[in-house]
């Protein structure tokens, strides 16, 4: 298999949504902040100064949200679309956000850079050793005892199993729009050996908008 092959099928996932973020339609449903992330963000307020990083931002809902806490805030993805929405909205706020392309595996951050990390919907779109990847590198960019807030897909998802498995667990559907990209699952036993330089605060198995669409929403403490 060649190199491009090997790419199609573990990390292209911003391919899908740079074209999604190009139209009002697409970007709709991704301009309020989750629940739990706004909740986190009050918390994080009463800690003092906050240096944030919103990996996997899309259109920046959350790094919006970030900056008007008044976070020291920084946003990452591959998509030049979501990338310029974040900064045009940015710009008519007032705002001020570093806002860059960069993959989840090769961040541009020295370490011990963040007091908290935000990864929504991001970080599953790869096999094990993309996410794997991913995961060291939110560590490396997070200070010892800094935040994680992240999800990751449940295997109770209704999409699990489906579509052709390119890896372990990991499986694309061709033709489906939202699936003919790598999608990782995992039980609540996996997630945490996957983290385990992490101290859990929270976990919960929760289902998103969609029938079936359970996602792990954690938040956890990088360990000293």
């Amino acid at each position: 298999m060649s190199d491009m092959q090997t790419l199609e099928k573990t990390d292209t996932a911003y391919f899908a949504w740079d074209k999604r973020w190009q139209t009002e339609e697409g970007r709709a449903d991704w301009v309020k902040p989750a629940d739990d992330v706004a909740a986190l963000i009050v918390s994080l307020q009463q800690t003092g100064p906050v240096r944030a990083l919103d990996l996997g931002c899309g259109v920046g809902r959350h790094a919006l949200a970030f900056a008007r806490a008044g976070f020291d805030t920084h946003a990452v993805d591959m998509a030049e679309a979501g990338l310029a929405e974040l900064r045009k909205n940015a710009g008519a706020e007032g705002l001020t956000i570093t806002a860059q392309p960069a993959p989840m595996t090769d961040l541009p951050f020295e370490d011990n850079s963040f007091d908290y990390v935000l990864s929504f919907n991001v970080i599953y779109h790869g096999d094990p050793q993309i996410v794997k990847s991913a995961i060291s590198e939110i560590a490396r960019v997070l200070k010892p005892g800094g935040t994680y807030q992240g999800t990751m897909l449940s295997k109770r998802n209704g999409n699990f199993g489906l579509g052709t498995e390119v890896a372990r667990d990991t499986f694309v559907r061709d033709g489906d729009d939202d699936k003919d990209h790598p999608h990782f699952y995992c039980n609540a036993a996996e997630l945490v050996e996957l983290f385990g330089g992490f101290e859990l605060r929270s976990l919960e198995d929760k289902l998103h908008r969609k029938p079936g669409s359970w996602h792990w929403h954690m938040i956890a403490e990088l360990l000293e």
